[in-house]
């Protein structure tokens, strides 16, 4: 799995940033390893110099073997809120677009059921 972080110039120790979140991505997806190809992470800091709340944006793009990539963002007041909340909207995001596509691959046919209860 390929990570790759990109920060906004409002963003200081970009840096020890990405390397932090890199290794965080790494161990929240690791279950996913194998269906998850790439994931870009961007930071950003909306309102830069001015402050105020909820002003740190994360903005999480996977992209998956075979599908169509998942997105989410989820803005905090610290960088650190940003990115666990998008972080956490990713892998619920992953879990259910995942957990489908295997519970339909292990599903059984009505028609299967049927031919059985008639043996």
């Amino acid at each position: 799995m390929q990570i790759q972080v990109n920060t906004s110039n409002g963003i200081e120790n970009k840096e020890t940033l990405e390397q932090w979140a890199d290794g965080e991505m790494r161990q929240n997806l690791s279950r996913f390893a194998g269906e998850v190809t790439r994931v870009e992470i961007h930071l950003s800091d909306e309102n830069s110099r001015r402050g105020g709340a909820a002003d740190k944006r994360c903005t999480m793009e996977a992209r998956l073997a075979g599908h169509q990539p998942l997105a989410v963002s989820h803005d905090g007041a610290t960088i650190d809120e940003a990115f666990r909340g998008a972080s956490d909207k990713l892998k619920r995001s992953l879990d259910s677009t995942l957990g489908r596509l295997l519970d339909h691959r292990d599903r059984d046919s009505i028609r299967k059921d049927a031919d059985a209860a008639l043996e």
